[in-house]
């Protein structure tokens, strides 16, 4: 029998697998392609329910054991074939005085975590890796880590597996925004004087290489957002009726890290692969 076909998705904390690739890990799940959720940090920066990290009631401890419980939940809703933890702590966003703790995955140097996804990746040999791209798609320390050791730990295993990041259309953000009011929501106005500068979100259409339909799985996606209960008031898409959810995030689109600009968009991260 010739080996299945293996997917890695390599994902800064609890909730990033279902919020950015949830779709792709349900869809190839059930299409039975093996699928691989490396998780690098321990989400100990996360909310705590109602309780925001550095107020009084949050215990870093109990954070981290919460959302690997949740983080267990979202991976058996997606239909998850192996998930794995690096274990490193969570650093918080950019700018915050834990990006620089000692232990936290931002002020790691990259060589142990690279040569820890570096066994996983020789265990599983996937055929395409998914993660962020160079930005952490908005400027996240861990994000942008994530992308770090994923990229080392593919030159240093010599794989051959396609690198795929993460991204959305510019194109498409009024109109994502647009829909995002649809669902009642209030979106904070760009412009304001007070509103912190981050880098630019998406891509230009012309460096899109996959939009994948995931939209028959967007209720998974959704209820795999929602297993992460503890960081539900972060995770705004759960406040979308159904049907604003899944015209919103029902596809799934990436650039490729070896063609800048493709002269096609493909619909499947394996197209080509397959038997």
């Amino acid at each position: 029998m010739p080996r299945p076909l293996t997917l890695m998705a390599v994902h800064a904390h609890p909730d990033d697998e279902a919020t950015s690739t949830g779709g792709v890990l349900a869809r190839y799940s059930a299409e039975g392609v093996t699928t691989v959720l490396v998780t690098c940090t321990d989400g100990a920066l996360g909310d705590a329910g109602a309780v925001k990290p550095g107020q009084d009631g949050h215990q870093g401890e109990a954070v981290v054991a919460t959302r690997a419980a949740e983080l267990a939940e979202s991976c058996r809703i997606l239909g998850i074939t192996h998930a794995h933890q690096l274990g490193f702590h969570d650093s918080g966003m950019m700018g915050w005085p834990q990006n620089d703790l000692p232990g936290s995955f931002w002020s790691t140097p990259i060589d142990g975590p690279t040569e820890q996804l570096a066994r996983l990746i020789e265990q599983y040999r996937p055929d395409v890796v998914v993660t962020y791209d160079a930005n952490g798609f908005y400027g996240h320390p861990d994000h942008i880590q994530a992308h770090r050791i994923t990229v080392e730990a593919l030159r240093r295993t010599g794989s051959d597996a396609r690198l795929f990041f993460s991204t959305i259309r510019r194109s498409t953000m009024e109109e994502f925004r647009r829909r995002m009011v649809e669902g009642g929501m209030e979106i904070p106005d760009d412009d304001a004087s007070d509103a912190p500068e981050t880098p630019p979100m998406g891509v230009p259409d012309d460096e899109i290489a996959a939009d994948v339909d995931c939209t028959p799985f967007a209720q998974q996606k959704f209820d795999a957002l929602a297993a992460h209960a503890s960081q539900v008031e972060n995770i705004f898409f759960l406040r979308l009726p159904m049907d604003v959810f899944t015209a919103a995030m029902g596809r799934e689109t990436f650039v490729r890290a070896d063609v800048p600009r493709p002269e096609r968009v493909e619909s499947d991260l394996f197209a080509g692969l397959r038997d």
